[in-house]
């Protein structure tokens, strides 16, 4: 598979919500209610918002031929050395091709003097847990969360970075 990894820009942004509302929608199906990802896309997916994170935090993309396939978001890295996985979605059909280890790896060479990153995941989202824990993500805590009025059951991982 030839792809490169880069920084986002403004005229990646269609790109990138196509690529989180077809991954959220093909991994949230059943686990969360159709209305509510809608609600959660349309606002944290935003044009506005998108630029806001390009602005504020690490955002890499993920292309194949010209097209995104994939993304990654991070927050800084703080004065204890932790940041946090905010995002990180591929298309469905570029999953389990080495793509999102080449995000995840990247994502995190460009934190500065980070070592730990925390990432949440829906408990359910089965997919998630098991690409985390192959990284070596460890377990550290599991939590309900009220996710615009839905209960979501969290788990919340740690990859120690030495």
């Amino acid at each position: 598979m030839n792809y490169i990894i880069r920084t986002m820009n403004e005229y990646d942004i269609a790109g990138v919500q196509h690529v989180a509302k077809t991954s959220w929608n093909d991994t949230y199906n059943g686990i969360i209610p159709q209305k509510i990802q809608d609600a959660f896309l349309s606002q944290a997916y935003s044009e506005d918002m998108l630029k806001f994170r390009m602005e504020h935090s690490p955002l890499l993309i993920a292309e194949e031929k010209g097209k995104i396939v994939g993304f990654i978001n991070t927050s800084l890295t703080n004065e204890n050395g932790e940041a946090e996985l905010l995002a990180i979605y591929l298309l469905p059909n570029y999953q389990r091709k080495g793509i999102g280890k080449a995000l995840l790896q990247e994502g995190i060479l460009i934190l500065k003097n980070v070592q730990r990153l925390f990432v949440n995941v829906e408990s359910d989202n089965q997919k998630g847990h098991n690409f985390y824990a192959k990284r070596g993500f460890q377990v550290i805590d599991v939590f309900n969360d009220d996710f615009d009025g839905h209960t979501l059951n969290t788990t919340k991982m740690l990859l120690n970075i030495s």
